[in-house]
């Protein structure tokens, strides 16, 4: 009998021992990134005198998702933020068709709630970003609709910008809804906004306990801005 009660001892100390030894390893700080943003991305260089570079200024800009879920039974609003993000934008006034946007790149490891458990949990098991390959979420612009002729300074411009997103290793065509003013000749601000199914991307949410449910969509917003750059990059 005492040998049988050592055992279950020995067994009940070793699950404790992985139990937390599993607790501090899910529940430990977030990778930190691996390069600064602005070095994950190209930078756009003018080719004549007619385009200007606006680069984005992580200072003034912030990336954001925006979900709804059923936190411990109230409806709860989910703002995940952060200003690591980059990317630039080429502008030709004379003829926007001529104008093109560079790669925007966000460090998927750096949103921000107003929980840390949630952070990490949305960091590491959603957003898979722990992993190399997954720490930036990208948006690659391959057109632009509904543009007019010409801008200038003053100017307010509403479009939409389509482009490959991928986000956790899957890539899928999404539209942006844009609107940007080109504050001075030297500052562009804006906002760009889209919604997405997170299923579209394989991301899963969780299943625990006190969250009853989560809404299909999010919501993705940048606002920027974008500096322009005075000598070509």
């Amino acid at each position: 009998m005492t040998n049988i009660i050592r055992t279950a001892a020995a067994i009940v100390a070793l699950v404790a021992v992985i139990s937390i030894g599993a607790f501090f390893y899910l529940t430990r700080e977030i990778a930190a990134p691996s390069v600064a943003v602005e070095d994950s991305v190209e930078q756009l260089a003018t080719s004549d005198t007619s385009e200007i570079v606006f680069r984005i200024s992580q200072g003034d800009s912030q990336a954001e998702y925006t979900i709804n879920e059923v936190l411990n039974g109230a409806d709860k609003t989910v703002v995940g933020t952060t200003t690591e993000v980059a990317g630039d934008i080429l502008l030709n006034l004379s003829d926007l068709s001529q104008s093109e946007i560079g790669e925007i790149s966000i460090n998927a490891r750096t949103f921000a709630t107003d929980d840390d458990r949630r952070d990490n949990s949305v960091a590491r098991f959603i957003l898979q970003s722990e992993s190399d390959a997954n720490e930036f979420i990208t948006f690659q612009p391959t057109s632009m609709s509904a543009l007019p002729e010409s801008a200038a300074v003053g100017d307010t411009l509403e479009f939409q910008v389509t482009g490959d997103l991928s986000i956790a290793g899957v890539t899928q065509v999404v539209t942006f809804n844009v609107t940007a003013t080109l504050e001075a000749e030297n500052q562009l601000l804006g906002t760009a906004e889209t919604a997405v199914n997170y299923a579209d991307f394989n991301l899963t949410i969780p299943d625990v306990p006190f969250v009853a449910s989560v809404e299909d969509q999010v919501v993705l917003t940048l606002d920027f801005v974008a500096n322009a750059v005075t000598t070509s990059a």
